[in-house]
């Protein structure tokens, strides 16, 4: 029987960051499952990334549905090798204003829905001699940002799972590692700062590169710590940011 090529979960696939990750995986033949809310973009993101683009329509806050959902992408598409938790919500508010709820519904999405899942499957990658596990931060865990508290919470929050999740799976043959990306050019960045120029500057002046990235910069980077250049890595958060958490 044909060895089928290595499968990968990417949350948030349909767009932005987590788009780029999964064309760079396809690219490399990893069969890739693309996790997201908005069925008409995974469609999209299908049509162009081709057959080893598998969409799968799910919100992954509805936590009492992750182990059915891990069960049916096991079941329907064999071992999962490779786990991008890229999925996350932020908002922009300043700190008197933001409520329980707000601050509740974001950790909901960018820790505890990340916590699940990754459970979920470690439980599978345990029994198949491992894997590796990539989760996405942010520069808001690197330095303080303003008006972005709830986010901010939340991948620090990422940062210190990644460290103790690597030490407790990776004698076990699983690796977990991060990635930081700094300002990214995406619709959703774009439309933040080309609103915000004072913002846009303070950007531009501490990125020593002088440049934002681009996505696919990220999914460079997540195809090197998905894979066997990396196997000595683990617990490791990789700023990908043009120098902008050491600029001055």
């Amino acid at each position: 029987m044909e060895q089928r090529s290595k499968l990968a979960i990417v949350t948030g696939g349909g767009s932005g960051i987590g788009l780029a990750i999964a064309a760079k995986f396809v690219q490399a033949n990893i069969r890739t499952v693309i996790i997201g809310r908005d069925e008409k973009k995974l469609r999209a993101a299908q049509q162009q990334l081709g057959t080893l683009c598998i969409p799968v329509s799910a919100d992954l806050a509805q936590l009492n549905n992750l182990p059915a959902l891990v069960q049916q992408i096991v079941t329907g598409h064999g071992p999962v090798n490779i786990l991008v938790n890229n999925a996350g919500i932020n908002m922009k508010k300043i700190f008197t204003e933001v409520t329980d709820e707000e601050f509740q519904r974001i950790l909901l999405t960018n820790v505890t829905s990340v916590f699940a899942l990754s459970r979920e499957v470690v439980k599978h990658m345990l029994g198949n001699g491992g894997g590796a596990i990539i989760n996405i931060s942010s520069m808001a865990a690197q330095y303080g940002i303003p008006k972005v508290i709830a986010y901010t919470a939340s991948k620090s929050a990422i940062e210190g799972m990644t460290q103790a999740m690597a030490v407790e799976l990776s004698p076990q043959g699983i690796r977990v590692n991060c990635i930081a990306p700094g300002f990214i050019a995406t619709d959703m960045s774009a439309k933040a700062l080309n609103n915000d120029p004072e913002r846009k500057q303070k950007v531009m002046m501490r990125t020593p590169m002088g440049v934002l990235g681009t996505p696919a910069d990220i999914g460079d980077a997540a195809l090197f710590l998905a894979g066997d250049a990396s196997r000595y890595i683990t617990g490791v958060v990789l700023p990908v940011d043009g120098g902008n958490s050491i600029g001055f």
